[in-house]
């Protein structure tokens, strides 16, 4: 899904459009797995209880009411947040946006941008991740954290940045693409 047209200037492109690497996921729905086989457990400690009655179909709704509880927690606000979160490179721009109740947007124009560079440990290496750094004219240093294939979304601003202070170079922005 690419980023809303509406969002844009008329005339404005997208060159890059990425939500957060998938691996800000992996947390939350390894603590969901592990609450998983907690609730199971708990499930299976109640189903062989001396409980009878509505107690114990208080008891299976409490157990089940956490399981729900940690779906919520664990699963749909992790990933909403993931898919309410944009980073995007435009041929004026560059764009991050994220929240889905309370929205907060950056945007820096290509012409205040002074300097980009990338880090990337091991880690971020083995998982096609790493950290984008974002230098604009008077403000401290943008950092965007889970940048997927962090080495591309780098030269792919650093050569609308130069398109932007020279036309002329315009057309190898595009071969990246």
């Amino acid at each position: 899904m690419g980023y809303p047209r509406r969002h844009l200037a008329p005339g404005e492109a997208v060159a890059l459009h990425r939500h957060p690497h998938w691996r800000v996921l992996v947390a939350p729905l390894a603590g969901f797995a592990v609450v998983t086989l907690v609730v199971g457990i708990l499930g299976g400690i109640v189903g062989g209880s001396t409980l009878h009655g509505w107690m114990r179909t208080a008891a299976f709704a409490a157990v089940g009411v956490l399981w729900a509880l940690a779906l919520l927690w664990c699963v749909l606000r992790p990933l909403t947040s993931w898919a309410s979160t944009h980073f995007v490179v435009t041929d004026r721009r560059v764009v991050y946006r994220n929240g889905l109740l309370r929205r907060s947007g950056l945007d820096i124009p290509l012409s205040r941008i002074n300097t980009v560079e990338f880090h990337r440990g091991m880690l971020d290496r083995m998982l096609g991740s790493g950290t984008l750094v974002v230098e604009s004219a008077s403000d401290d240093p943008l950092v965007f954290r889970n940048v997927p294939d962090v080495e591309r979304a780098h030269a792919l601003l650093y050569q609308e940045v130069l398109d932007e202070r020279d036309p002329a170079d315009a057309g190898l922005s595009r071969e990246l693409r």
